[in-house]
């Protein structure tokens, strides 16, 4: 299991959560589940990407806690969700499935946000039931959904085979981070973040990246280097809407561009210009809007009556 290593005050302090849970996956792995906000609210679920924890979500929580249901999950290795064998499209899947069922009633709508490896779990559930029983609208935050290593452009060379045997042996290496200096900042901020994020944005993604275990992070890796779920993204018929930065090295806005066009109920697309592959830390405003945005269009009473 990992070390908690967030930051402890400011915006991306996590809050404390009103309850906590654990929701078992089909093959039994447990998952740390939190909820924040009113029981009897509108639900929004959260679900964090590659190296991260329902820490990287502090900001959203925060502010859609006033007037939402927020469940957030620590991803299997990821946070407070032991570690699992088992690293796979499918996993992710089951787990977004077991989240949903643990904390949603039958029938009951929420918007589902995911980023990075996040939007893939939600990619991945698109044709899951419980998916469609419990998906009003999502929204997909830099993230994409097939050739992640190749169309990387964390290293600064021109497409083809080099770029991308050196990208995946970088990006699944199984070196340990350690601990978060000023050289670990500038080389995480340099391969993650827009040039303008502020440093206790880098400061708070670093603690969180670092703070995964490297085996968890180099299983992952290889899952991610192969992952295909181009059909996913054509299952997700539910309203989504897909933001990305510009400078996002990691998934860049060719990736967002593909989701868009194979989309079969986009709602919208963001390219939130010098930011990169962290948006919900670097315009924490804009996504917890964009959240709002679809909450009130698709997941309230109201809307889904008028959907009905």
């Amino acid at each position: 299991m990992s070390r908690l290593m967030h930051v402890k005050s400011g915006p991306y302090a996590p809050p404390t959560p009103a309850r906590q849970l654990v929701a078992v996956s089909a093959d039994g792995a447990r998952l740390h589940v939190e909820v924040h906000g009113p029981e009897s609210a509108p639900a929004v679920v959260l679900a964090h990407g590659w190296t991260c924890s329902t820490a990287f979500w502090a900001a959203q929580i925060r502010d859609l806690a006033a007037d939402h249901r927020v469940i957030a999950y620590d991803q299997r290795g990821h946070g407070r969700s032991p570690a699992s064998p088992a690293c796979s499209p499918d996993a992710l899947a089951d787990d977004l499935e077991a989240v949903l069922e643990a904390t949603l009633a039958p029938g009951e709508k929420a918007v589902i946000a995911g980023h990075s490896m996040g939007g893939m779990t939600v990619m991945a559930a698109a044709t899951r039931k419980s998916f469609r029983e419990h998906a009003a609208a999502v929204l997909l935050c830099s993230t994409g959904s097939s050739r992640l290593v190749a169309e990387s452009t964390v290293l600064p060379l021109g497409p083809g085979r080099l770029r991308t045997w050196l990208t995946r042996h970088i990006l699944g290496a199984r070196a340990p981070l350690g601990p978060v200096t000023p050289l670990a900042r500038r080389i995480l901020k340099y391969g993650t973040m827009g040039p303008g994020s502020a440093p206790h944005m880098v400061e708070a993604c670093a603690r969180i990246v670092h703070a995964c275990p490297r085996k968890v992070r180099h299983a992952w890796s290889q899952v991610l280097a192969l992952l295909d779920l181009d059909h996913g993204v054509r299952e997700l018929k539910v309203p989504t809407a897909v933001v990305v930065g510009t400078a996002d090295r990691l998934t860049p806005p060719v990736q967002a561009r593909a989701l868009v066009a194979a989309l079969p109920n986009c709602v919208g697309s963001t390219e939130l210009q010098g930011l990169g592959h962290m948006t919900p830390v670097e315009a924490p405003e804009l996504v917890s809007g964009r959240i709002r945005e679809l909450v009130t269009t698709y997941a309230t009473i109201d809307s889904i009556k008028e959907g009905a």
